[in-house]
């Protein structure tokens, strides 16, 4: 593996031996055999919190693209699980994707903006089939937090405290994606995430070349004005075709999203009490069983509010 600058190495290992709940590494293991992947990362707030609540968040990286099916571009399938751990059932959403594939966004390579944004932030790499693809998922990882670094220098401030360009980067990417994010979601991550982007950005900037200078905890970014506008050039273009992106994939998981209907169901009634009974139709055909759901629910609620009156 190539440790041009070991210091970051070191620190984007360390955070992938994150430990975790030993129930967190049995579902990755089981999500890994079944996939025949090559390693799974884990994230989101449970990784932060230790908490089996909810839904936890795996990306299952294959060993080859060929594998990721139809439409291997418009990544990653998305897919959702339940397991029985200790009398107690447990849920995961996998996003699944090829290595390879997952290396090139990381790099930023790829029309994308989603993989160098997301795995800047905390993860763990809960599984692997051995060392050699350990190194390259820390690889991966590394690339993702060049790549956002060198960003968030041409976004940010002409000089800030590293908060500041974080902020600016992950305003951008938000705003870049077909999603909907509530305002000041960027200063949620930096403040429940603050130990890990403590002293992350001068490591980056260093690994991927970017001039600088510190003073204090103030930071100032000295790049090229053609590398700036290189820079800048490469956002744009990522930038406009991110949205188009975005819903083309909701559009493939709709119709790709294993498990949807068990999904949808637990929501559903984790959210407002009432129960879906999840039949071989609904399971088939999510789409077509939603009208039926969503007028079940209307009732439900019209009922519950009459009981609260």
């Amino acid at each position: 593996m190539a440790d041009e600058n070991p210091n970051l190495t070191q620190r984007i290992s360390a955070q992938l031996d994150t430990p975790v709940d030993s129930a967190v590494r049995e579902f990755a293991q089981e999500l890994a055999e079944q996939a025949e992947a090559s390693a799974v990362l884990f994230y989101g707030s449970n990784l932060r919190t230790g908490s089996l609540d909810g839904v936890l968040d795996f990306y299952v990286l294959l060993p080859d693209a060929e594998r990721e099916g139809l439409l291997p571009n418009i990544w990653p399938k998305v897919s959702y699980h339940e397991r029985e751990f200790a009398g107690t059932t447990l849920r995961a959403k996998a996003a699944t994707m090829a290595l390879s594939t997952f290396a090139k966004a990381a790099a930023g390579d790829l029309i994308d903006t989603t993989i160098w944004a997301r795995f800047v932030q905390p993860s763990a790499l809960v599984w692997q089939c051995d060392e050699a693809v350990r190194e390259q998922v820390v690889d991966a990882v590394r690339s993702a937090a060049i790549v956002s670094a060198r960003l968030a220098a041409v976004l940010g401030p002409a000089s800030g405290a590293a908060e500041d360009f974080w902020r600016a980067l992950f305003q951008a990417t938000y705003k870049a994606e077909f999603r909907v994010e509530k305002a000041g979601r960027e200063n949620d991550i930096l403040n429940v995430n603050a130990a890990h982007f403590a002293g992350l950005l001068p490591l980056a900037l260093d690994a991927g070349g970017v001039a600088y200078t510190q003073r204090a905890d103030r930071i100032t970014p000295s790049l090229p004005a053609t590398e700036r506008t290189r820079v800048k050039s490469w956002w744009s273009r990522r930038q406009k075709l991110g949205k188009p992106l975005n819903l083309v994939r909701l559009v493939k998981a709709s119709t790709t999203f294993d498990g949807a209907a068990r999904y949808a169901a637990w929501k559903i009634e984790r959210h407002t009490g009432m129960a879906v009974s999840v039949t071989p139709f609904r399971e088939r055909h999510p789409l077509l069983s939603a009208p039926g759901v969503l007028w079940a629910l209307r009732k439900h609620r019209k009922r519950a509010g009459n009981s609260a009156s």
